[in-house]
């Protein structure tokens, strides 16, 4: 699978990455680094990535303006995206050819060549397989490609504490980190917040409530996100803010926008994506978002989390 991915790069002159927004560390990781390998390999090629801004990322690098023309004949490439309805830039089916790479389950098979792998930790540690393998084609790591991949692996292992944080992971990581960008510069990067977020944070962590004793559950307003002057994308930086609660199984934010309620669901053992494709999301079996259109609606998905976690210790009773 991935010859034929660099096949297809050697075989086109412009290259446009997407990936989904509201973008993430692997999100924004994935798609510059690979950004930033096929440069290196190939500086005569026209290399784009394109998107919308986050500005609690911005250290990582700024997208490309791409105009509508430069997509006729170019190969497309969409990182870290389950599904089309949330690629974003909408231009990604103008391309002559598209490529999808994703960790996610593969629940829409879009593009032309898909490579799909769930037993990667995130797009960001494919990118690094892609370049291994793409050594004796001429690819190299180098300090800005592997702070980038290292930004997305980090970003979706929980600084390599989640589950899905492999030996294998380890391994590609290590490459990484032997290229010697300068990890203190990152960190202090990668965890700076804005006062506002950190106002919002103690908030959080007074107002938050547990159910059943195993589900955490926050619910943040508009109305509380215009008091603490704070979006509904920049909350997403304290979802796990009371991950370390002792005794919970999992936990849930809810964030009311204008006209539906975004949800973020976590998990420490139940299986929870299945829950978000119930509300039209979707995700992974531990991290995953769906979107409700009611608070009552927020009170079904807390109902069936309570259920997921109490059945997860009813089952490790019985064992």
């Amino acid at each position: 699978m991935i010859a034929t991915i660099l096949d297809q790069v050697a075989a086109f002159e412009t290259v446009i990455i997407h990936r989904h927004e509201r973008p993430d560390p692997d999100a924004l990781g994935s798609q510059l680094g690979l950004a930033s390998l096929l440069k290196k390999r190939y500086p005569e090629k026209n290399i784009f990535a394109v998107g919308e801004e986050e500005p609690s990322l911005a250290f990582l690098g700024e997208m490309d303006t791409v105009k509508d023309e430069q997509y006729e004949g170019a190969l497309v490439i969409v990182c870290d995206t389950a599904n089309t309805a949330r690629i974003s830039d909408a231009r990604y089916d103008r391309g002559a050819y598209l490529i999808k790479i994703d960790h996610h389950p593969n629940e829409e098979p879009y593009g032309d060549l898909i490579w799909v792998d769930t037993s990667f930790s995130s797009v960001s540690e494919m990118i690094v397989e892609l370049a291994i393998q793409g050594k004796e084609r001429g690819f190299e790591l180098d300090a800005d490609s592997a702070e980038l991949l290292y930004a997305g692996i980090v970003g979706d292992t929980g600084r390599f504490r989640f589950s899905n944080t492999s030996a294998d992971t380890l391994r590609r990581t290590s490459l990484l980190v032997a290229e010697a960008f300068d990890q203190n510069a990152f960190y202090s990067n990668f965890h700076k917040k804005d006062l506002k977020i950190i106002r919002l944070q103690g908030y959080v962590l007074q107002h938050f409530s547990i159910v059943a004793e195993r589900v955490g559950v926050m619910r943040l307003t508009k109305e509380l996100l215009e008091q603490f002057q704070v979006t509904a994308n920049e909350s997403s930086q304290l979802v796990n803010c009371f991950s370390d609660v002792e005794g919970l199984r999992t936990w849930v934010f809810f964030v009311e926008e204008e006209d539906k309620i975004r949800v973020r669901l976590r998990s420490k053992g139940p299986v929870i994506n299945e829950i978000a494709a119930e509300h039209g999301g979707g995700g992974h079996p531990m991290a995953a978002g769906a979107t409700a259109y009611s608070w009552e609606e927020t009170e079904e998905i807390v109902a069936k989390l309570v259920r997921a976690s109490s059945e997860e210790g009813t089952d490790k009773e019985r064992a």
